[in-house]
């Protein structure tokens, strides 16, 4: 024990480093023994199985990221309406050409998807000439503009996950691209039609979320074998 006690501290701490360094080489060999064996499981499984636990996944994903967007585009239509003063309701009603039609079309599940990724990347401009307008009529700090950022990048997220989903299903196909060229915006507007403009915008791109929720469940059965599964999340 005196030996032990009159080694130099350098020395004492060296077993004590070895045995840190041991435990964490030992904890990343567990961890990466068990990453092999879940791939071995996930490679033992026949490829059906594999592709239809993908399109559930992908699936689920879709569905909570719009149930996401909705709620958040549902709270910033009341920030947007109190943001811009008096505003009417019948005013975020009116008619405005261009706007994406907030309606899903198509029959088979391959056209529904097509549809609700082409019309998602339709609304994309609208929202962003929104925020480009709002940021003139807006404090830097403004919680609106915060809102329009995040309902947007959110929204763009959620085009690979639809990419994916579509190519778990029809790996053969491609998905198709957005028809109709360049979206077309509204010609220059004064401040009140801007304040119109943005809240029609927003009122249709939630009722479009609202369309693509129903028709994601309208979908749980699609992926063969996962029905358990996605029934969870519906």
């Amino acid at each position: 024990m005196t030996r032990l006690c009159n080694l130099p501290a350098g020395w004492r701490m060296n077993g004590h480093v070895k045995s840190m360094h041991f435990q964490q080489f030992m904890e990343a060999a567990a961890t990466f023994l068990f990453l092999l064996l879940l791939m071995a499981v996930d490679s033992s499984r026949p490829a059906p199985v594999r592709e239809n636990l993908q399109c559930g996944n992908f699936l689920q994903q879709m569905l909570r990221q719009t149930r996401v967007i909705n709620k958040e585009s549902a709270d910033l239509i009341k920030l947007y309406k109190a943001s811009q003063g008096e505003m009417p309701e019948f005013f975020c009603k009116v008619a405005i050409n261009d706007i994406p039609d907030p309606k899903i079309s198509g029959l088979q599940p391959a056209e529904k998807i097509a549809s609700i990724s082409t019309h998602l990347q339709a609304f994309f401009p609208h929202l962003k000439w929104v925020y480009e307008q709002q940021t003139d009529l807006q404090l830097p700090t403004s919680p609106l503009l915060k809102a329009l950022t995040t309902v947007r990048v959110r929204s763009q997220w959620l085009v690979p996950i639809i990419n994916n989903f579509y190519q778990s299903l029809f790996p053969n196909l491609s998905l198709p691209e957005p028809a109709g060229g360049a979206t077309t915006l509204p010609p220059p507007q004064n401040v009140f039609q801007q304040k119109i403009y943005g809240c029609v915008v927003l009122k249709t791109y939630k009722e479009f979320l609202s369309n693509v929720s129903r028709e994601l469940r309208n979908l749980k059965n699609v992926c063969k074998g996962t029905t358990a599964i996605s029934m969870h999340f519906f």
